[in-house]
């Protein structure tokens, strides 16, 4: 762990703790707060970013092979995670039967989205705040434009992809209550998915991308501001969201996350990276600490637009932050040997 590193993740806790501080005064106690800064951030500094970032970018010269290490096992595990999850659901409802209890178990709006939600809690890592100056310091330059190209694809795949699966048991879960047939749920899905602060800028800004079109650039430094404000917002977030719910009682999730997206993630993409695709030096590199990165915010506005597994996400992210002091130089070993 170099001293610049060590001096980033002090940023970061002295941010997240004024949130924390602000949390505990009578003018930003309680969850409306969180709410706000949530909201502000998922439906307008969010889509601004995104937007930005797929209008912009040179797809014709992004490392595909490179990327396609990262994301393949990534995206692979996000499914085992909700599988998983789906899975835990789906026996807890089997139980409750076992007991002769006649009605089902209730699933609300809000459970139905935990799963794809505790999949963004064990695969979207820090790559701004922690990831960026890891790879630059540590890299340089040639780090960084490796490090740079997944940031560009990092937002848009695991977010599309969580969000699908959030939106599809949301929808199954009124049908469900309010009944209905199955088109009637797959048109909602759909709606849903599209019409959404997400997955919506992406397809805009990808389309404005396609098309050859430039980003005037009043539009563009307009953007850029709205953007600058997702990390402070998300950091003072973290800090409001650990005042008001705490980690005691969360602890164990938080930890499980933890291993999971620190430990498991990274040796999952390290296996398929390496040894499935034969990617070696400084790209394996990158992508296997990269995906060893601490949980980011942005599993936290997940939560929060679902409002489902909040204190939990807040927990995860302050665990994973902090053990991530640890678990970097262990990760840097592990690749020091190949």
């Amino acid at each position: 762990m170099t001293l610049d590193i060590f001096f980033k993740l002090l940023v970061l806790v002295a941010v997240v703790g004024a949130g924390w501080y602000a949390g505990r005064t009578p003018l930003m106690a309680g969850p409306e707060p969180v709410k706000a800064i949530s909201t502000l951030a998922f439906y307008l500094l969010i889509p601004a970013l995104l937007f930005r970032s797929m209008a912009t970018v040179d797809l014709a010269h992004l490392p595909w092979a490179t990327l396609l290490a990262f994301f393949g096992p990534t995206t692979a595990w996000v499914l085992v995670v909700y599988a998983a999850h789906r899975w835990q659901q789906g026996q807890a409802a089997q139980t409750h039967r076992a007991h002769g209890l006649d009605k089902p178990l209730p699933v609300n709006e809000r459970e139905a989205a935990t799963p794809a939600t505790r999949s963004m809690m064990c695969s979207f890592g820090n790559t701004l705040q922690v990831g960026l100056p890891l790879v630059a310091s540590l890299f340089g330059d040639a780090g960084l434009a490796i490090h740079v190209a997944i940031i560009s694809l990092h937002a848009l795949t695991l977010l599309t992809l969580a969000t699908v699966l959030a939106e599809m048991d949301v929808a199954r879960t009124r049908h469900a209550v309010a009944g209905g047939n199955v088109w009637g749920t797959v048109k909602q899905t759909v709606r849903n998915t599209l019409i959404h602060p997400v997955i919506l800028p992406v397809v805009a800004g990808l389309c404005w991308n396609l098309l050859g079109l430039p980003v005037p650039q009043p539009m563009d430094e307009a953007l850029q501001l709205l953007a600058s404000g997702v990390v402070p917002l998300c950091l003072v977030m973290i800090g409001l969201s650990l005042a008001h719910y705490g980690i005691e009682g969360y602890a164990r999730v938080a930890v499980a996350c933890t291993v999971g997206k620190m430990l498991l993630m990274p040796a999952v993409v390290l296996l398929v990276a390496h040894w499935g695709l034969g990617l070696s030096g400084l790209p394996l590199t990158v992508i296997v600490l990269v995906a060893s990165l601490p949980t980011g915010s942005n599993a936290l506005l997940f939560a929060q637009r679902y409002q489902t597994q909040v204190p939990q996400a807040t927990a995860t992210i302050v665990v994973g932050t902090v053990a991530f002091a640890a678990l970097a130089p262990l990760w840097l070993q592990v690749l020091s040997l190949l």
